[in-house]
């Protein structure tokens, strides 16, 4: 994460005295709030990949899986 971007964002009056109000810094609220989003959105991805591949894994047995480990250890 060493080059940076600058995302301006426009906000009302009001909110902006608030966040002064607070001591909230609004890039650091940015940040986190962008952050978080990104989380996410990576973790519904990723629900969604295990669902496409649900069907296929279902098929397979504990005893498969601990064979199919075992082997791939061994090729190490």
């Amino acid at each position: 994460m060493g080059k940076y971007v600058t995302v301006s964002v426009k906000i009302p009056v009001e909110l902006k005295e608030e966040l002064e109000r607070y001591g909230i810094k609004p890039s650091a609220l940015l940040k986190k709030a962008i952050e978080q989003e990104l989380k996410k959105r990576e973790i519904q991805r990723i629900k969604e990949e295990i669902e496409k591949v649900k069907p296929i894994l279902d098929r397979l047995s504990i005893g498969e899986v601990v064979k199919l480990i075992r082997e791939d250890r061994e090729r190490r």
